[in-house]
């Protein structure tokens, strides 16, 4: 909790946008929403998992696109120490800014922290409006990186002051912003 001078306690939420990992272009005849995680993505999503893990990261809900790449990257992030509360949504198939906000809006403030499991570029786009115009002409190597891409398998950690129905552009401090190459287990 955060505390401005005179004012109630504001609550802190935590955001977590995760990119579907590598997704497999094996059978091109395969409908997109049916693509399955490649070996690489699976092993991206097993050690981001271990990483989440590792730093603490460990959401009360999810929020998952019903596409089979995003369900196996959530599966490879498994287990949870304590299993959150996991909505499968279809609106999160290659969903827009507003789309995105518009279920981020809904969830409930009693949730401390959400991960939301997505595609891009909607993900990505909405990384870098929750981060805001005035911080990303500000960039530090942080806001850099996730300016420039927002590759599979990548994470985005946000703090996010006060409920999520008032989420919006600027609405988020960027905390961390990772990349399947930073990860330990797949540095070469």
């Amino acid at each position: 909790m955060t505390k401005t001078s005179g004012e109630a306690p504001i609550a802190l939420h935590q955001l977590l946008l995760l990119r579907h990992a590598k997704s497999s272009w094996d059978d091109a005849s395969q409908p997109d929403h049916e693509r399955p995680l490649s070996g690489r993505g699976r092993r991206a999503a097993k050690a981001m998992g271990h990483t989440m893990r590792d730093l603490g990261l460990a959401p009360d809900v999810v929020l998952v696109s019903t596409a089979t790449r995003t369900l196996q990257t959530l599966q490879a992030l498994e287990p949870w120490d304590e299993t959150p509360l996991t909505e499968r949504l279809d609106v999160l198939y290659l969903a827009d800014p507003p789309k995105l906000l518009g279920v981020l809006h809904a969830v409930a403030d009693t949730a401390r922290s959400v991960l939301l499991i997505g595609h891009n570029p909607g993900l990505h786009e909405l990384a870098i409006l929750l981060v805001g115009p005035q911080a990303m002409t500000q960039a530090n190597e942080m806001t850099r990186r996730l300016a420039e891409r927002y590759p599979t398998g990548a994470l985005a950690e946000f703090a996010i002051p006060g409920p999520w129905s008032t989420l919006g552009e600027g609405g988020g401090r960027l905390l961390r912003f990772l990349m399947p190459r930073d990860l330990p287990e797949l540095a070469h």
